[in-house]
């Protein structure tokens, strides 16, 4: 099988175009969460996503457009966001976020939005957290979003008791049957990335060939600004895109 492995769409429906139509062939979508928030296109990316074979998880923005999680702590821009969000989302929208479930396993990878500890909220960023969560996954492989940053965390068999940072590699793909190990792989952000490269981030997981490939695509950047803009949406987050940051 070979999937697609996304995160943190964030209504960016002009990125998410971008990921589709680079990726090429593939069976099913894993989406990691956060489908809607900061972006201006909630309901379209819902639809596109739900016009494809996928798998997708609830990440905390999209919780945030339920009610479900206290907006105070967001900062203000997110919160913001958030509420344009709430007032825009469709009944079918609303109830396909509703159903979305927080974590999962499937054969030797879990998935959860943050972390396999804290699957909506926490942040996965260095290898101290990265250490602790191993202790919550059994499986070989966790796949995280949230962070926007694509990047693994490597436990070797030989040192379970520490945990590497590895940058991910854009020549070619992982083989992770020759890994010694686990890992805790980020795909990063289709929709605002923040490892400052602007280029929407993704993967693909062939679980024939066993291998994981870290990609980035360009988009059009100017369309999701024109519209963000269009919608009032706070500067901060527009100007961000330039950046990926």
């Amino acid at each position: 099988m070979r999937y697609l492995i996304i995160s943190d769409i964030h209504a960016n429906q002009a990125a998410l175009a971008s990921v589709l139509a680079d990726a090429g062939s593939f069976d099913l979508i894993w989406c990691l969460g956060d489908l809607v928030g900061y972006g201006p296109d909630p309901n379209e990316c819902i639809d596109r996503l739900c016009d494809l074979p996928h798998f997708s998880l609830a990440g905390n923005h999209d919780w945030a457009a339920l009610g479900k999680l206290d907006l105070t702590s967001f900062n203000s821009d997110a919160r913001i966001s958030s509420i344009w969000t709430q007032t825009e989302l469709t009944q079918a929208s609303r109830a396909y976020l509703d159903d979305l479930p927080t974590h999962v396993t499937k054969g030797q990878y879990t998935m959860a939005h943050a972390s396999p500890r804290q699957p909506v909220w926490e942040y996965v960023l260095d290898p101290l957290i990265a250490q602790r969560n191993f202790t919550y996954f059994e499986t070989p492989f966790c796949l995280v979003g949230h962070t926007h940053v694509p990047v693994i965390f490597y436990q070797s068999n030989d040192n379970p008791e520490r945990c590497r940072t590895l940058a991910p590699p854009y020549n070619g793909p992982i083989y992770l049957e020759e890994i010694n190990g686990r890992m805790i792989l980020n795909p990063g952000s289709v929709g605002q990335p923040r490892d400052g490269n602007p280029y929407a981030s993704y993967a693909i997981l062939d679980t024939d060939a066993m291998t994981w490939e870290h990609r980035r695509v360009p988009y059009a950047i100017e369309i999701t600004q024109e519209r963000m803009r269009a919608r009032g949406l706070p500067p901060r987050l527009i100007e961000r895109l330039d950046y990926g940051r």
